[in-house]
C-alpha cells in the first residue's frame, strides 16, 4: 500500500531558474516559479498520502526549501523535506534513499518517488526498492539502460493523481 509520495524539488515542483543559480538558495531569489499543475496535484493527493520533498539540493537546507515553497504557496502540502546538503549523500546513491526512508519512517514498498531526472529520480528510487513516476514534461526517451524502469510516466501533473492511484 502506498503511504507516501516523495517529490523531487527542482523542475518537478518548482523550476530551477538558471539566471538565479549564482544567488544560491532559491529562497533568496528575486522570484520563484512553480511548475504548472503541481498545486492541483498536491491538493488531490494530500488527503490520502504523506507528501515529502526528497531533493539533491546542495545550496539549500530543508528550512530554505520550505521558505522557497512558501513563496510559491506550496509549503503547507509537505510533511517533510530532506536535502542532499544536510544528508551528505545524493540521489541516485541508495544511501540517499535509505536515509530519507528512515527519516520519514517508511518502507520502500510504501513510497512512490516522483521526479523529472530519469537517472536519479527513477533509476535511483527503483534500485532502492521504491516505485517511481517519471515527470517527463518534454517527452524525452528514457536512456537505453532504463527503458521500462518507470512504473508510470506523466507529461503533465494533471495525470499524477490517477497514475499514483493506479499504482496503489
Amino acid at each position: 500500500m502506498i503511504r507516501a509520495i516523495f517529490f523531487d524539488w527542482g523542475n518537478t515542483v518548482m523550476y530551477d531558474l538558471d539566471e538565479f543559480q549564482h544567488l544560491g538558495a532559491m529562497a533568496n531569489w528575486p522570484y520563484v516559479k512553480v511548475v504548472p499543475g503541481i498545486e492541483d496535484a498536491l491538493r488531490a493527493l494530500k488527503p490520502d498520502y504523506r507528501l515529502v520533498i526528497a531533493t539533491n539540493a546542495v545550496m539549500s537546507t530543508a528550512e530554505q526549501v520550505r521558505a522557497a515553497l512558501a513563496r510559491g504557496g506550496l509549503d503547507g502540502y509537505f510533511d517533510g523535506i530532506w536535502t542532499a546538503l544536510e544528508l551528505g549523500v545524493a540521489k541516485p546513491d541508495p544511501a540517499y534513499y535509505t536515509a530519507v526512508l528512515r527519516e520519514a519512517g517508511h518502507a520502500p514498498g510504501e513510497v512512490v518517488m516522483v521526479g523529472d531526472t530519469f537517472s536519479t529520480d527513477v533509476l535511483g528510487a527503483k534500485r532502492a526498492g521504491m516505485r517511481a513516476v517519471w515527470y517527463n514534461a518534454n517527452g524525452q526517451p528514457p536512456p537505453p539502460e532504463g527503458a521500462g524502469a518507470a512504473d508510470a510516466v506523466i507529461r503533465d501533473h494533471a495525470e499524477l493523481s490517477a497514475a499514483i492511484r493506479r499504482l496503489g
